[in-house]
């Protein structure tokens, strides 16, 4: 199912209108956001999947850590979180410990608690969060950018690739490590070094890859994305891989559905360092558009909390299509 498709449906729906709504599905953004009174807005999300790695506990902190995530691209902090989780019945039990405790111990990492939650039978394992944070509402940042803003990334890509390759044994311990500690790492730590910068849009990079994803912004705020192709972060061998063809099939997915999209104006650009472009992510980083004055400042900030910060596209005046591919 490509980005949109689900909001499509439900856009269809007969649906009830609150003006204390400020975010719904029908805006692409990460989360739903309700205002509860002029100083307090409730953001509500929800994400599960199946294991990406073997380790139980670490696939609980992955799961965790992206369930979180959309909270804090919306600009606030989560509070309380509810289990989601599925499992067969030759599970070890031990291993059902495992992922809740990986889950449970990354939400206390957030600041946050879970309350509760809940379980069913099912042929294949699957976990996540139903995450509640706070914000003020005047704090809600959107999935959107204007004309002029700089998109600033704060994690390297290529999680796809390197989970697909890891599947096959291609990867070192050392490498499969660095993998895993960057889907587990919390995206709060991006969302702090936020404050103080006045950001005109934020999102995280998940499921549609770097593209799918700039590209919503893009048209949220009706203009064009020029991507700077080779300033964007790469995890080590990641490059190695999808030139070998090691590609997850979320990738030919989002390839697909930004067809009409996306214009390649890069010169020599090695194919694989645009296939990577389009990778799904696990638990990405944020994708944060602000203006030049703000930069210096943004980067900084980012970088005193150990999270990428280089500049990787240039929203401008809405041209022929949505996504520009360049070299820079």
């Amino acid at each position: 199912m490509g980005p949109g498709v689900l909001n499509d449906i439900l856009s269809k729906l007969p649906k009830i209108r609150d003006p204390r709504v400020l975010v719904g599905f029908d805006s692409s953004d990460d989360a739903c956001v309700y205002k509860v009174s002029d100083d307090v807005a409730i953001i509500n999300t929800i994400d599960f999947f199946p294991p990406i790695v073997d380790d139980p506990y670490m696939f609980g902190q992955i799961a965790a850590a992206n369930s979180l995530s959309d909270v804090y691209a919306m600009g606030g902090e989560p509070r309380l979180a509810l289990n989601l989780l599925t499992f067969p019945n030759c599970l070890p039990i031990r291993a059902v410990e495992a992922i809740l405790e990986g889950g449970n111990d990354k939400v206390n990492e957030a600041g946050a608690m879970i309350v509760g939650g809940h379980s069913i039978n099912d042929d294949e394992p699957k976990y996540g969060l139903s995450v509640t944070g706070f914000a003020h509402p005047d704090a809600i940042l959107s999935n959107s950018a204007v004309e002029g803003d700089l998109l600033v990334i704060t994690k390297k890509i290529g999680t796809g690739v390197l989970t697909s390759a890891a599947k096959v044994d291609l990867l070192t311990p050392e490498e499969d490590a660095e993998m895993t500690a960057t889907m587990a790492r919390l995206n709060r730590y991006a969302y702090e070094a936020m404050k103080g910068v006045k950001v005109d849009g934020c999102t995280d990079i998940t499921g549609f890859g770097l593209l799918g994803h700039g590209a919503e912004m893009a048209r949220a705020g009706g203009v064009t994305l020029e991507v700077f192709a080779e300033r964007v972060p790469v995890l080590g061998r990641a490059l190695e891989f999808a030139a070998m063809g090691i590609l997850p099939a979320g990738a030919h997915n989002n390839m697909d559905f930004l067809a009409n999209d996306v214009m390649d104006y890069s010169v020599k650009l090695p194919l694989e360092v645009k296939d990577l472009l389009y990778d799904p992510q696990t638990s990405g980083g944020l994708l944060i558009a602000c203006k030049e004055p703000e930069l210096e400042r943004l980067q900084y900030q980012l970088g005193e909390k150990g999270c990428e910060n280089a500049v990787v596209g240039r929203f401008k005046r809405r041209g022929s299509h949505v996504i520009e591919i360049v070299n820079k």
